[in-house]
């Protein structure tokens, strides 16, 4: 065997080596941005579950509300005055309680964004540029 095709056969294992361990580390990377994107998307649910729960409430004091403003206008014609009035009240505070809830679940919602992996989609961004460019070297 002549010294150049020592050196071609050793070229050749080189880049072999240097393929299967690039082909490692790119499958360990893809693993770990899979890892990301998972515990990123599983922060995301539970704050929509939060958004969701305090949605909730507001439809339950709304309800509550509604039917206290039922009982007003039923106390309303069965006396003249004052049993109503006091009914008023009660729904005019179930209201307010039910806007709040409403304005909470809305604002945790919006805390989320879309419900795409953000992170891990720019770390995947910078991880293919860096990749580019050692390539390019």
């Amino acid at each position: 065997m002549s010294t150049i095709e020592r050196q071609t056969h050793m070229a050749d294992e080189s880049v072999s080596v240097l393929v299967s361990r690039a082909s490692r580390q790119i499958s360990e990377l893809v693993r770990e941005e899979m890892q990301l994107a998972r515990a990123e998307m599983t922060q995301k649910g539970k704050r929509f579950g939060r958004g969701g729960g305090l949605f909730g409430g507001a439809g339950l004091l709304g309800f509550l509300a509604a039917q206290a403003l039922t009982v007003a206008g039923i106390a309303a014609l069965a006396l003249v005055l004052p049993v109503w009035a006091s009914a008023l009240i009660v729904m005019a505070v179930l209201a307010i309680g039910a806007a709040v809830l409403a304005l909470a679940g809305k604002k945790q919602v919006a805390k989320v964004g879309a419900p795409v992996p953000a992170q891990a989609i720019d770390s995947v961004k910078a991880d293919l540029a860096a990749m580019r460019e050692k390539a390019h070297r």
